[in-house]
């Protein structure tokens, strides 16, 4: 009598998967894994303190009160800073500078360096062209870009976020026209051409499925990287400027007053630890699950 239960939810579960999109399958199978798991839980901590912020601390950021650069109590766990603000609070809040930035960026920016990397696909000659572009930006590191962005623009969450955005658009348009120059030669390709498929349809249906798994694990690999691309501009004060927190703008501040209060820089630096960490065992994640294809 058991053996019916179980053969109906078996069935029942494998129609589930045959319900679910491959693509989507094989990425929701890597939170299955232990790395997954762990990264995401420290992702889903962080981004909900940092979306709450406002109802968990709602004096905000900027209340000073009267002990400066006190040590860790119990009602400061980083301490405090020289205006007798709490560090533990700016850092929360320093989050949602943070993930505001990679999340915006890092999606947006190899979604259009896909699409560069598919305009050999309209023509050989663009394709060409677009690439001599991007060897032009990969040759610039992120904190240079960033140095350039912010001469021409001023510092601010804008010019971080335009340099995260571009810093990311060769890996992204490199992988989308490897995906292209291994496809157009299949077989089926041409037979696709020969019946009068359209290039886009080409695209769409077989070159993009076959690039995406690359990039979005390069999409998860560069968050890690704009994380960082912020903290290193904000710490030679070049990113978001005070009194708005971020994390790197709390490590430009605690390195001043580093041997008064080393909580002060060591707060925020295990923020950014955890941070780099969480996306660093997604992407690791991602990359075994769309390994086992």
């Amino acid at each position: 009598m058991t053996d019916i239960p179980l053969s109906a939810s078996g069935a029942a579960a494998a129609a589930r998967r045959r319900r679910l999109n491959p693509t989507l399958a094989r990425y929701l199978s890597a939170f299955r894994t232990p790395r997954g798991i762990i990264g995401l839980s420290i992702l889903t901590v962080m981004a909900l303190a940092a979306v709450l912020a406002p109802l968990l601390f709602p004096g905000g950021y900027d209340q000073q009160g009267p002990n400066a650069l006190a040590g860790p109590s119990g009602g400061h766990i980083f301490g405090v800073d020289e205006f007798g603000r709490d560090i533990f609070v700016r850092s929360i809040y320093g989050l949602r500078v943070d993930l505001s930035l990679i999340l915006a960026a890092v999606p947006l920016s190899m979604a259009i360096g896909a699409l560069f990397g598919l305009a050999g696909a309209i023509s050989e000659w663009l394709g060409a062209a677009v690439q001599r572009l991007l060897d032009v930006v990969i040759g610039f590191p992120g904190l240079i870009l960033g140095v350039c962005l912010v001469a021409i623009l001023g510092p601010g969450w804008f010019a971080l976020f335009l340099t995260i955005l571009i810093g990311g658009l060769p890996t992204a348009g490199r992988l989308a026209r490897s995906a292209w120059l291994s496809q157009q030669g299949r077989e089926y390709v041409l037979a696709a051409r020969v019946l009068g498929v359209s290039r886009c349809q080409l695209l769409v249906r077989h070159v993009l499925p076959n690039a995406m798994d690359s990039i979005v694990v390069n999409g998860s690999v560069w968050m890690v990287i704009g994380i960082y691309i912020e903290a290193g501009l904000s710490i030679v004060g070049l990113g978001v400027q005070p009194p708005t927190p971020s994390i790197g703008v709390l490590l430009n501040n605690g390195l001043r007053f580093v041997t008064q209060s080393p909580t002060y820089i060591i707060g925020p630096a295990v923020l950014l630890l955890l941070l780099s960490v969480g996306f660093s065992l997604v992407s690791d994640a991602l990359n075994e699950a769309v390994n086992r294809r």
